[in-house]
């Protein structure tokens, strides 16, 4: 994945001028329907609701509850749910996954406060985001490895992570902080999307 995948995400929003409002709403409530059935298949207590950000487009939180009645919440985006559920991927057992993991520590797990100012926001970046996506990143791949904050003119700050080894084609891949800030409130985990976009440069250049 790369910036682009990135700007498809914030298009969300400017769906709503192709289609007519009606049409709108029956995507949203489609999609919606069909995140429940494809978590039912694995969890009996199931809830959803859509809520719309102005950046995002409609977002979709998703809570199941376990065996003792913890309630775990995790949040998806319009774009990726359709994409998921017009693929043949098996999209119930990817959005499956998210809460496998979310409940390997018990005692339920809801969304995180979201930052109020920009203060809240560059602490939670600077002291939660950052560090667990390098820390995550330098795991994975234990050999060189670069990752770190940048600055993208289109963006503006990006986190950044590629193989300074690779010196012909493109060897690093980027994604604005403010997205990866919003996977991290959203209870998934932001370093990913990283870590794909790290597979990917890998095997383009056959080292996989």
């Amino acid at each position: 994945m790369t910036n682009e995948t990135m700007n498809n995400e914030t298009s969300n929003s400017s769906n709503e001028e192709t289609v007519s409002e009606e049409k709108w709403t029956e995507l949203i409530q489609a999609v919606h329907h069909n995140g429940l059935v494809a978590l039912e298949r694995y969890y009996n207590d199931v809830q959803g609701q859509v809520l719309n950000h102005e950046v995002y487009g409609p977002i979709f939180i998703y809570q199941v509850k376990d065996d003792s009645d913890s309630g775990y919440v995790c949040g998806f985006f319009l774009r990726e749910l359709i994409e998921k559920f017009q693929s043949a991927n098996k999209p119930e057992e990817w959005m499956a996954s998210f809460f496998v993991e979310l409940m390997k520590n018990k005692g339920g797990k809801l969304l995180p406060k979201s930052p109020e100012n920009e203060e809240e926001a560059k602490a939670l970046i600077d002291q939660v985001l950052i560090p667990q996506c390098i820390a995550t990143v330098q795991e994975e791949f234990p050999e060189q490895v670069h990752a770190g904050l940048d600055w993208n003119e289109e963006h503006g700050p990006v986190f950044e992570a590629g193989f300074p080894v690779i010196s012909e084609g493109n060897n690093t891949c980027a994604f604005p902080v403010h997205f990866l800030l919003m996977q991290l409130l959203l209870n998934r985990d932001p370093a990913d999307l990283i870590l794909q976009g790290l597979y990917k440069i890998q095997e383009e250049h056959g080292l996989t």
